[in-house]
């Protein structure tokens, strides 16, 4: 099979026919075998319905309904689990996405070799102050953080190897960062290509700016986690055991000082009237706090089990 098509969505019911439609009609005209998955993310609409009534007539069609809504990148995860194209793309369900993109996007993986292609919205029709200015900041600290050199981590149009979906694991909002995730487990190859972006046809966004406010913790994460989220020893277990040493020197040097001052025949000057003891215990106590979470962290990452944050009803 050519390709596979995952389309997450959320109360998109008006939008759904004629996204299959274009779908069907681009891949055909271009002699591509094509499977869709729908994933429907807890629609309170008739998006499941259509889903049904889509899959009667298409086999190619089918579809995976949560029993509520779990987010974008469990929605993408369950899909990832089931595809069978040798070319996976991702579009959104709200027709902001062109189908029309399809071809090239395959192309550029195919024959270009590209391990993956993200779609770049570099003429957008959204809100300038909520949507467009935050996200050009947004994508300028992803970029400056995360090393991989997109303008748009947003874009929900994007096409990727077989081998990449099956590799990396989506979970929490890490969406928007599959390229980083796909970057840090070795596949290198990723470019971007400019695509159409038209103003939502039907409904209204499902996503706010508060999203970027998570975008921006979600990079904090991801940055933690690519470079110590293997080996947590390596992060907790060197800064526990730097405090540690230097609380021990302090209050050794406390100690050396009073016994000093006593061989000198000082008396009277406790060493918890120093503000020196209290840091150097806090200190310390702190250091060994930290060398145990290092410890307990490659405990976890031994004995965890992947386990899936969300609950099918129902897969079609």
């Amino acid at each position: 099979m050519n390709l596979s098509i995952v389309i997450p969505l959320l109360n998109e019911e008006a939008s759904l026919e004629e996204l299959f439609s274009r779908i069907d009609n681009v891949c055909r005209s271009n002699s591509l075998s094509y499977e869709i998955w729908f994933v429907d993310d807890g629609s309170t609409d008739l998006s499941w319905s259509i889903i049904e009534n889509l899959k009667v007539q298409n086999p190619q069609i089918h579809g995976i309904k949560f029993s509520k809504n779990y987010g974008k990148s469990q929605a993408l995860h369950a899909a990832f689990e089931r595809t069978n194209g040798d070319v996976i793309i991702t579009m959104d369900a709200d027709l902001q996405d062109f189908p029309e993109e399809i071809p090239e996007l395959y192309s550029m993986v195919v024959q270009d070799n590209y391990d993956i292609v993200s779609g770049w919205k570099k003429k957008r029709f959204d809100n300038v102050m909520t949507k467009n200015v935050p996200s050009k900041l947004f994508n300028a600290a992803a970029r400056k953080v995360s090393g991989v050199e997109l303008h748009d981590f947003n874009c929900g149009l994007k096409a990727y190897k077989k081998q990449v979906v099956k590799t990396i694991d989506v979970y929490g909002d890490m969406h928007r960062y599959i390229p980083v995730l796909a970057a840090n487990a070795g596949f290198r190859r990723i470019t971007e290509k400019e695509v159409q972006h038209q103003a939502r046809p039907y409904g209204t966004s499902k996503f706010g700016t508060e999203r970027f406010i998570r975008g921006f913790l979600d990079l904090v994460t991801l940055w933690f986690v690519s470079r110590f989220g293997g080996r947590p020893m390596h992060f907790f277990g060197a800064v526990g055991t730097l405090m540690f040493i230097v609380g021990f020197l302090s209050a050794l040097w406390l100690g050396i000082s009073k016994l000093i001052d006593v061989a000198r025949g000082i008396y009277g000057h406790l060493i918890t009237n120093n503000p020196w003891f209290f840091i150097a215990l806090t200190m310390m106590i702190m250091g060994t706090l930290l060398f145990i979470a290092g410890f307990l962290g490659e405990m976890i990452i031994r004995t965890n089990r992947e386990h899936k944050n969300y609950n099918i009803d129902e897969v079609i």
